[in-house]
């Protein structure tokens, strides 16, 4: 609506039309620099804190590693967080957000590592401190870059004291944390199978290792039961309930059988020490009845089956059904009593070296899914394996080196590699494969695809090996008196899950949990440089498990954490410090000093103890409220900062843990660089500003994989462009709103009272869901509210009284709830919106020192709230919906230009609906110049839309045109100003 000018009068002029300079066009990624150096100059998050009598509320942030530039999946993560943070201060909290690095390990060695080999020098031949400053100033240049990035996408928080796990305080008390398991008992040397990076020649923890595809060759070898007669030979005197079952068992047709083992790794035969067998599975003997011309089985062999797998194994070996024959069932308590011999037991040249008994015995793990329902079991090698050899108390063999080459004195291998430097495979399957044929023991081979293990910085693949690592025990009583929630780690930590933290989405609780239920002891050691060392001494000579095998010597652990807090985690390594540490107090050539770095792991998981515990800004009893991070993390840092915590504090150090999704192309594939379908943040800051990159990540619900291309991002650019037009109307019909304008609720007229009602339901859900971390929600919510609620619905109808009326009660009615909503909107979408919302706020309320971000979410009064207003409304708006349909019928057939060319007749069945539309100023809520209400069935030709109890037949309006504000009616031209309605002149007239 607007006015015209007739008879030389302008009308224009004495309209209240919207005024603002809040520019449609936002030029973000011009204009949040501005807003950011602004918040940097008057200090706002300082600020926040000043503010007295407010709960702390902290959430402590998982650090990324110092490595590299930002990709999207950072964007994500850091925006959750300051929308967490934000919301919850805007909610009266004292809400803390200190952001922080992981600054040591592999990652940022493996980097200065590539620096030497590019320059062709060796790093084991640089000092190691001067290593280790290198590896310190490469993380001090990305922490720098991070930070500016991170800022950049306007997240709050102590920029100018982050927290860093190369800080000295911070590796004095990653050192101190590490002692507390010295200390009470549940750190300990062993030996057992890690996951092994030949490239990088360290161990890796499960979060540092990712699964590709591969190709290999599988192996199908024949094990040689040994026969009872050769048994009897090795059995003592003495009897046992061993020796007693096989004299109860007679020479069989076993004697001369052979068990089949299928494997995907040939180079861990070798080190074979048992086989297992399901003791729940149907076995039975076969015997070979015929072959084909090639084929590695013989006539008359008998094998040794899962029922389920004989017949996919014998084909593998080329023995079509007709060449074959099953004799008859094993039993487990058979198998059980068997022994076999190695493949390469009595091969030339290798005497002695595989010259044993490979024992059967019962495991669960064994399946007949795939193989053959036999496995072939290297404890050096395997979890489940080394399980078997420590139940059954079978050797651990060392044939592996470092750099995943066979030993030099082992017979036929010596030297080959599994795994080359370069990451590629070596030919240790291959000499293994053809040293078996060479024997006779080979009965196929087939070359597959699986899905194996491999690190994700060198992309490598990974092997299980066993290695000599320090480890924490998990299940050890600690003795500690902190057994509130249990006395073991895994206790402890299974009460934290089940009972003291809440999960954002729920799946992560049994994610977290059936991970802790089934995990082993904790691998603490790595081979590296750049971390903080296991700061202990081993007794020379001593043998792990020995009472003195570690020293334990509190004046000793002071004098190191003191050096530490002064010097940095670099004083274990200077000259003479070994003499340093143990003092007077203890003999140096006594003692060896470990130099295996702690897993970075451990770094992380101690974080709570130098952030929450130490720093002034930390929380009084050193648990965060919430730990927001990928779902990976649930094998990562939720997994290790629990760990670690149960293992020091003696339950989980958070209170929530909220998980979000991967980030993927708009497709849904993983984005890769290879692919060329990454999106970096910065590119969407450039082109969009960091407001459309926050926009994004609330409308979509981060519990799930996250998708996001230039399509998306279009749609959530659309969105920003229909809130900002809503805040825009808002700032133009405010422009010289004061306190004397404002109105009571009681005094507003129904249609005010319903926004009220509305806003009260609203600002219910907007901090539910802000403290269920639920920010899809919020954002729909505000967003629906915001474009159906307001824009097409109440600012649509409201437009005519703002633009037209005088100063009227209904003027001022209207004005007071938009000043409501606006303080509302502002606050509920800044902790999203933080630079739109600021750029909204200073609008209004310009100032130096002026800010939303110092402002509280307004409370909202309860009694706001009525749900028979509501009720009576929605049959108002419902039957507005019929009106505006009919009429967009008659635009569209050009009958009328406008809605305001229209006095609808609208016919309704229902009586208590037909009184209650009677009673409110129905042309004003349709925006028609005049419209009449019939209580009655509709005629046959009413127009209707989905309720037949509802219709509306078209009545043009009579009258003329008032030329302010184009009604059409009977009085315009009647009064003291030519051209208008009594309503405009009555205006005019003021």
């Amino acid at each position: 609506m607007c006015a015209e000018k007739t008879d030389g009068v302008d009308y224009k002029d004495t309209l209240n039309l919207p005024k603002t300079d809040f520019p449609m066009r936002a030029g973000l990624p011009q204009r949040e620099p501005a807003w950011l150096e602004r918040w940097e100059k008057i200090g706002v998050y300082d600020r926040l804190r000043e503010k007295e009598g407010r709960t702390p509320f902290t959430l402590h942030d998982g650090p990324p590693y110092a490595n590299g530039n930002l990709h999207i999946g950072h964007a994500l993560n850091k925006t959750i967080k300051d929308i967490i943070v934000r919301s919850h201060q805007m909610m009266g909290h004292d809400s803390r957000y200190v952001p922080g690095w992981d600054c040591h390990g592999l990652p940022i060695e493996w980097k200065i590592e590539q620096q030497y080999r590019e320059k062709g020098q060796d790093k084991d031949a640089v000092d190691v401190v001067e290593f280790r400053q290198e590896c310190r100033r490469f993380a001090e240049h990305w922490v720098g870059v991070q930070r500016e990035e991170f800022k950049r996408l306007g997240v709050t928080g102590t920029w100018d004291d982050p927290y860093l796990t190369m800080d000295f305080h911070a590796e004095r008390v990653i050192a101190e944390e590490f002692m507390v398991f010295l200390m009470n008992g549940s750190l300990y040397q062993g030996s057992k199978p890690v996951m092994w990076s030949p490239v990088e020649k360290t161990a890796l923890a499960e979060a540092e290792v990712e699964y590709h595809d591969r190709q290999t060759d599988a192996v199908w070898v024949p094990f040689r039961v040994v026969p009872k007669s050769e048994k009897m030979a090795l059995l003592d005197d003495e009897p046992t309930a061993f020796n007693e079952s096989l004299h109860a068992l007679t020479a069989s047709d076993l004697d001369t059988a052979q068990v089949i083992i299928w494997t995907t790794t040939p180079w861990t035969l070798p080190q074979n020490r048992a086989i297992c067998f399901g003791p729940d599975i149907a076995y039975g003997l076969y015997e070979i009845t015929g072959r084909p011309e090639e084929c590695w089985a013989r006539i008359g062999d008998r094998y040794l089956l899962a029922d389920a797998l004989a017949e996919e194994a014998l084909g593998a070996m080329r023995l079509e059904p007709s060449m074959y024959r099953r004799l008859r069932d094993v039993t487990a308590e058979e198998l059980g009593a068997l022994s076999c011999a190695h493949p390469l037991r009595g091969a030339e040249g290798a005497e002695g070296e595989w010259d044993f008994d490979v024992p059967l015995f019962p495991g669960d793990h064994v399946t007949d899914d795939a193989g053959t329902g036999f496995v072939h079991t290297a404890p050096s090698h395997g979890d489940d394996d080394f399980e078997i050899g420590r139940r059954h108390g079978l050797p651990m063999t060392h044939n592996i080196l470092d750099d995943s080459s066979f030993r030099p004195d082992l017979p036929f291998f010596a030297g080959e590699q599994i795994i080359r430097d370069n990451g590629k495979p070596g030919n240790a399957n291959k000499v293994v494969i053809d040293k078996l044929v060479e024997v006779g023991k080979l009965l196929a081979r087939k070359r597959i695809t699986i899905s194996d293990a491999h690190s994700w910085r060198s992309k490598a693949p990974v092997i299980r090996l066993n290695r000599p690592q320090w480890f924490a025990a998990i299940d050890v009583d600690l003795k500690d008196g902190r057994d509130q929630h249990g006395r073991t780690i895994r206790e402890r930590a299974l009460t934290s899950i089940n009972e003291l933290v809440k999960f954002t989405p729920v799946s992560g609780q049994n994610r977290l949990r059936s991970m802790m239920e089934t995990r082993p002891d904790w691998v603490l050691s790595r081979q590296r440089a750049w971390g903080v060392p296991l700061t202990c001494f081993v007794k020379k000579g001593a043998m792990p498990g020995d009472a003195d095998f570690l020293l334990r010597d509190p004046k000793v652990n002071a004098r190191i954490l003191d050096a530490f807090e002064a010097e940095g985690a670099d004083a274990w390594y200077k000259p003479g410090a070994k003499e340093r540490f143990l003092g007077n107090d203890h003999d140096p050539e006594a003692y060896e000093q470990v130099f295996d770095i702690l897993d970075v792991w451990f770094d992380s998981g101690s974080t709570h103890a130098f952030v929450l515990r130490d720093r002034a800004d930390g929380t009084e009893d050193g648990i965060a409220d919430v730990y927001m991070e990928g779902t990976d993390q649930h094998r990562g840092w939720f997994h290790s900062s629990l760990l670690q915590a149960c293992g020091t504090i003696g339950r989980a150090p958070y209170r929530n843990v909220v998980t979000h999704g991967f980030t993927l192309d708009e497709k849904g594939m993983k984005m890769s660089k290879s692919i060329g379908n990454t999106i970096l943040p910065q590119e969407v800051v450039d082109q969009y500003g960091a407001d459309i990159l926050r926009l994004w990540v609330a409308q979509a619900d981060y519990t799930a994989d996250q998708r996001i291309g230039p399509e998306i991002l279009k749609g959530t650019a659309d969105s920003y462009r229909r809130l900002r037009n809503t805040m825009r109307f808002m700032l133009g019909s405010l422009s010289d709103f004061t306190e004397s304008d404002r109105v009571e609720p009681a005094e507003m007229p129904e249609l005010e009272r319903w926004v009220l009602h509305r806003l009260a339901e609203l600002d219910q859900t907007v901090r539910e869901g802000y403290r269920a971390f639920d920010f899809q929600g919020v954002f729909q919510s505000v967003f629906q509210f915001a474009t159906t609620d307001l824009s097409a619905f109440y600012f649509d109808i409201r437009k005519d009284a703002l633009y037209c009326d005088g100063d009227t009660p209904r003027r001022r009615a209207a004005r007071t709830v938009l000043d409501i909503l606006f303080h509302r909107l502002t606050t509920w979408l800044a902790p999203i919106l933080v630079f739109t919302m600021e750029e909204v706020w200073l609008e209004r309320f310009p100032g130096e020192d002026s800010s939303v971000h110092l402002q509280d979410i307004p409370e909202t009064p309860a009694n706001w709230r009525d749900e028979a207003l509501a009720a009576k409304w929605a049959g108002i708006r419902k039957v507005r919906r019929v009106v505006t349909a009919a009429l967009e019928i008659q635009r569209r057939d050009k009958v009328i230009g406008a809605s305001l060319e229209a006095a609808p007749l609208v016919q309704i069945a229902d009586p208590d609906l037909a009184r209650v539309v009677k009673g409110v100023a129905m042309d004003d809520i349709c925006i028609t110049s005049a419209l009449s209400v019939m209580e009655g069935e509709p005629q046959d030709d009413a127009f209707r839309l989905d309720d037949p109890g509802i219709g509306v037949v078209f009545h043009a309006a009579q009258g003329e045109k008032c030329a302010r504000c184009w009604k059409i009616l009977p009085d315009v031209g009647s009064h003291a100003h030519a051209d208008v309605c009594s309503r405009c002149d009555e205006a005019l007239s003021n």
